[in-house]
């Protein structure tokens, strides 16, 4: 079991929420995910928005594609470590994260 999220520094709350998303994400019914995962994508795409590409990375901003509900955790580990890698805000990203584990089903 993990520590309040108090006694964690915000990167490790990310890590936490990633792994407790992932989870809760792989335990929900289809009709569940399928109603959730608008709002998972819209999530996914916001952090994507707020990374914090460099000038000569800010290329690399794209729209994240619908794939689908099976690959969308995965899409938002992939974008969290994006926005982790240049620099973004542990804080915001760690309260974003778990607004969102929070408004699954």
């Amino acid at each position: 079991m993990h520590g309040s999220s108090a006694d964690q520094s915000p990167s490790e709350v990310v890590d936490v929420e990633i792994e407790r998303l992932d989870r809760r994400w792989q335990q929900l019914p289809l009709d569940q995910a399928l109603a959730a995962f608008p709002g998972l994508l819209a999530a996914v795409r916001q952090i994507a928005e707020e990374t914090p590409w460099p000038v000569g990375l800010a290329a690399r901003r794209q729209a994240v594609p619908d794939l689908g509900p099976a690959v969308a955790v995965d899409q938002l580990k992939v974008i969290c470590a994006d926005y982790t890698q240049v620099g973004g805000q542990p804080a915001w990203l760690a309260a974003h994260l778990t607004a969102l584990r929070r408004s699954l089903p």
